[in-house]
């Protein structure tokens, strides 16, 4: 089975990291490169982050650092639920490899440029690295395939009432992707509320015996003290978000969706930030996004849990 071709562009991050694992511990991706963003924590700290989980995973791919802040705000990170490093709760190992000499954005330029065939975008973090690029490379948005994405909301918010974290931290970078004609999937709060970890999982996690199933487990039991501490509602579960981009990839019938219109408000004085999502067709616009917001969360978790099996 052939392997379809994706570049990663995440800020790790609990759940980007636990996304890394999903994509390849699967073994049905070609991950072209890994891109940082600045988002869960600072530029210097995401990529720290990346090159020791692909060092956790002996995996051999490309690393490049991307923006440190958005386009036009100061950048806002969530360390009050990732932590001081980003990654907190497991030991983790050194990197073994180096981030590469060239940016995030000239990498995607290049290894668009040099493909022969199209390459689907998997962002997890605010969307800097890929509207620079779709900015400073418009000739080369016909090479990408698809953005499946994990931000935004159509009913709810984590950062304000209407607005999801990785928009809201740069919501001009965001209104540039979702207006780019480029298809989108967009998995947000939606369909990430439903797509919990539970402590029976994490347990099943740990009881894999390889490091990496310890390190998902101690991952999620930092990640759940914010959830259960802050989100009671979700009755002790963690919103697994960011490896819904990945798992929509692998089989969108776990999943629910419909096409719609999506814009981003940029200027709002209470909504900066807010995917606005024209469910029910108000405005009869041309839909621009497949707009998850429902998951089988059984299978998803078995699907993470059997890539994460095969990792060292």
């Amino acid at each position: 089975m052939k392997k379809l071709p994706i570049l990663i562009d995440c800020d790790p991050g609990h759940d980007d990291a636990v996304m890394l694992m999903l994509a390849f511990g699967s073994g049905l991706f070609d991950i072209k490169a890994i891109t940082t963003s600045a988002g869960n924590q600072t530029q210097e700290k995401t990529l720290k982050n990346a090159l020791k989980i692909i060092t956790l995973m002996g995996a051999d791919i490309p690393v490049y650092k991307g923006s440190e802040k958005p386009l036009f705000r100061e950048l806002i990170i969530a360390d009050y639920v990732h932590g001081e490093m980003g990654m907190d709760g497991p030991i983790l190992p050194d990197p073994v490899l180096k981030h590469e000499p060239l940016s995030a954005v000239e990498a995607m330029a290049a290894i668009l440029a040099e493909s022969p065939e199209k390459i689907t975008l998997v962002p997890t973090g605010p969307l800097t690295n890929i509207a620079t690029f779709l900015l400073a490379y418009p000739h080369l948005k016909v090479k990408i395939e698809r953005i499946s994405l994990m931000g935004g909301g159509a009913f709810r918010g984590n950062i304000t009432p209407t607005a999801e974290f990785n928009i809201y931290v740069d919501p001009e970078a965001a209104s540039i992707v979702f207006n780019s004609g480029v298809p989108i999937t967009m998995c947000g709060l939606d369909v990430t509320h439903k797509a919990l970890v539970f402590q029976k999982d994490i347990e099943l996690f740990r009881a894999i015996g390889n490091k990496s199933g310890k390190v998902v487990a101690e991952l999620m039991d930092f990640f759940s003290i914010y959830y259960r501490r802050e989100r009671p509602e979700l009755e002790g579960g963690a919103a697994l978000h960011d490896p819904c981009s990945i798992a929509w990839l692998i089989d969108p019938s776990m999943f629910i969706s419909k096409p719609c219109f999506v814009d981003v408000e940029v200027n709002g004085t209470l909504t900066a930030g807010t995917t606005v999502v024209d469910f029910f067709d108000v405005l009869k616009k041309t839909p621009n996004v497949e707009f998850v917001y429902d998951i089988d969360r059984d299978k998803y978790i078995n699907l993470i849990y059997d890539a994460v099996r095969v990792l060292p």
